[in-house]
């Protein structure tokens, strides 16, 4: 049997605050995003994704890099890079907040938090952002600086996730509402909390800003969590797909609209004036997508990993592609995201999946597993 390949890691792939404690807690896999480590797998992906959905996990997600923009112009350049209409954010507020070139297309999906009228963290997924937003400053003469902070976020994600941050930042950390942050006492300074996480089972992000915070943090909500059953953990992909979560770079790239990928509702686009990519959007929105990515189950045995995209047929021609797929042992299903033509995105069409071990039958769903009873 071929051994599997070995990812070569080196100074141009960067390790975390963290690293050494995902080491120690026996990490078996990793993937490389914004050119830092992010760990994938720590026991097995089902047995993993069983303790999410039942205990709390420590996820080190530093990889989700951040993009300070601060100074006189801050919000004319952020309003210039999304849809979103930004003019009623208040400060200590996170918004989800599509990301897109002039065309319209997508170039990522990140969490923006307003600190203070004149600076924003960008929390990015996996694309080199900062040098789109640098070259907006520049090009445009904005009065803003726009840098990579010192921050490094760490999630702490499942059903008992409020029950440790409680021990560790004290109770008021029950009191931050969903997708609003808040500064918390640790070690003698303040850390940004967050309501927020790449999971649908609830929980926090960190943004440790201090590197040299970062394993004391570890080693603490560990400490406090022992009886909890607390693991290190990490997002999860049977989770994600279940809960309709998407991958930028998988499941979307900047060949798709936000509309496309169904982030109509996070765009104000009559609204967001200064927006780069406004005119477009504008035709998009009047006219509607002609394809949108729909959870996707998939019948028979669990199905291969999904490199790279399956073609979704009806009748032999081609109306789709399928960008993520696993076995959900919830659902006793393969569950799927994937881009579909308007012809073919009804809830119950029947169609066919060209995967890498012959062809599926497939249903289009409604809305996302996790919106349905198991």
């Amino acid at each position: 049997m071929a051994q599997s390949p070995v990812l070569s890691i080196s100074r141009r792939i960067r390790s975390t605050p963290f690293t050494r404690r995902v080491e120690a807690a026996g990490v078996k896999g990793y993937t490389v995003y914004n050119h830092m480590l992010l760990p994938t797998v720590f026991d097995t992906l089902e047995s993993d994704y069983h303790h999410l959905k039942s205990k709390v996990q420590v996820w080190d997600v530093a990889c989700e890099r951040q993009i300070e923009v601060r100074g006189r112009d801050a919000l004319r350049l952020v309003q210039m890079l999304t849809p979103r209409d930004l003019r009623g954010m208040n400060p200590g507020a996170c918004y989800y907040v599509p990301m897109v070139d002039e065309t319209g297309g997508m170039l990522n999906d990140p969490v923006l938090l307003k600190l203070a009228e004149d600076r924003y963290w960008i929390s990015i997924a996996d694309s080199d952002l900062l040098y789109w937003i640098k070259g907006i400053a520049y090009g445009f003469r904005l009065e803003v600086d726009v840098v990579e902070p010192d921050v490094h976020p760490l999630a702490v994600q499942g059903p008992l996730a409020e029950d440790l941050m409680s021990r560790v930042f004290g109770e008021a950390v029950r009191d931050i509402k969903f997708f609003r942050f808040t500064p918390m006492p640790f070690e003698g300074t303040y850390l940004n909390v967050a309501r927020s996480g790449y999971s649908k089972q609830g929980g926090f992000e960190i943004y440790v800003s201090d590197a040299a915070l970062g394993e004391p943090l570890w080693d603490r909500l560990f400490a406090a969590g022992e009886d909890l059953d607390v693991r290190p953990g990490c997002p999860n992909q049977i989770e994600r797909i279940e809960g309709g979560l998407l991958s930028y770079g998988n499941d979307m790239t900047r060949e798709n609209t936000p509309h496309e990928c169904g982030l109509g509702r996070f765009c104000d686009t009559t609204l967001a004036i200064g927006c780069v990519g406004r005119d477009a959007l504008l035709r998009v929105a009047s006219e509607g997508p002609i394809r949108q990515i729909r959870s996707v189950a998939i019948d028979g045995d669990p199905v291969p990993t999904c490199t790279d995209p399956w073609p979704i047929l009806a009748n032999g021609e081609r109306v789709g592609r399928i960008s993520s797929a696993v076995w959900s042992p919830d659902y006793q299903t393969n569950v799927a995201l994937g881009m579909i033509r308007m012809t073919h995105w009804a809830p119950d069409t029947r169609v066919e999946v060209e995967a890498p071990d012959g062809m599926r039958t497939a249903v289009v769903q409604k809305g996302t597993f996790s919106q349905r009873a198991v």
